[in-house]
């Protein structure tokens, strides 16, 4: 495996960060995943777009788009995978031991790894924490993933493959990585970028092309949807056939089977929409 670090190519081996680099001694970095087809990024362009959005609302240095493009054909030239996890990480760099940043400049890793294609449909469970849907990194892909990590842990526990978490004023919010869409009476809907949830880029792909409505949404409506679904870059659209005790034994439902055909359809025909 080669592995993109700050200007060049090290092998898994010699890709080396710094202990006292800002991301790993206070999380102080951004990162984001894309999907790879046949040695080719989907949907960069929203990444990047994505990716100086996060850095904007860390107050870390705009990162370069073209360095980052270079960065990734150079790793998918040098790991070919039919379907790859593409992570870009950008972080605070060289810092002190304490939350001040140091001078040394931005951290830029780049690295690829094989992937499968998700099931049709996962189980999912809700948890008892909430999203701070008016805290100071709502809405950012920070690299202080720890919370995901103990949710997921949980979700891992009983049997699901991801974590629904509502926001302090119990509204549906988001999962650990991923959007979350539900059907009513036919219609298709998914909580406000307001509700806490991040910026999903096939959130906001699905809602472009399927015609969703981002609708305030109680945390109950999972107990009376009539399909549930998930989103994110590596499971495009997927479908819940267990939400905790419930099942949803249709599932995929009409709705979501559409919404599956269309994004991809969609995304088969553009790689970078």
């Amino acid at each position: 495996m080669k592995i993109w670090v700050n200007g060049g190519l090290h092998t898994a081996e010699g890709a080396l960060v710094s202990v006292l680099d800002h991301g790993l001694t206070v999380g102080d970095g951004i990162f984001e995943t894309v999907k790879t087809v046949h040695g080719r990024p989907f949907a960069l362009t929203r990444h990047l777009d994505r990716l100086s959005r996060s850095a904007r609302g860390l107050g870390l240095p705009e990162p370069d788009h073209d360095e980052v493009r270079r960065a990734c054909a150079a790793v998918l030239d040098a790991n070919p995978v039919d379907l790859g996890r593409l992570r870009i990480t950008y972080t605070g760099g060289l810092s002190p031991l304490g939350s001040d940043r140091g001078e040394a400049g931005p951290t830029l890793v780049v690295a690829v790894g094989g992937t499968q294609r998700r099931p049709d449909t996962t189980a999912a469970i809700t948890v008892p924490w909430a999203r701070n849907e008016r805290g100071a990194v709502t809405g950012l892909k920070t690299t202080s993933y720890a919370e995901n990590v103990v949710a997921l842990a949980r979700a891992r526990e009983h049997g699901a493959s991801e974590a629904l978490f509502a926001n302090t004023v119990g509204a549906l919010c988001e999962g650990t990585g991923s959007n979350v869409f539900v059907v009513l009476d036919g219609e298709l809907h998914t909580p406000p970028l307001a509700s806490g949830c991040l910026a999903g880029i096939t959130r906001a792909l699905t809602v472009e092309w399927c015609g969703a409505h981002e609708t305030d949404l109680p945390m109950d409506v999972l107990e009376r949807a009539d399909e549930i679904f998930l989103t994110s870059t590596l499971r495009d659209v997927q479908a819940v056939h267990r939400l905790d005790d419930r099942q949803l034994p249709a599932a995929p439902g009409p709705v979501t089977t559409k919404a599956m055909r269309v994004f991809e359809e969609r995304a088969g025909a553009d790689l970078d929409p």
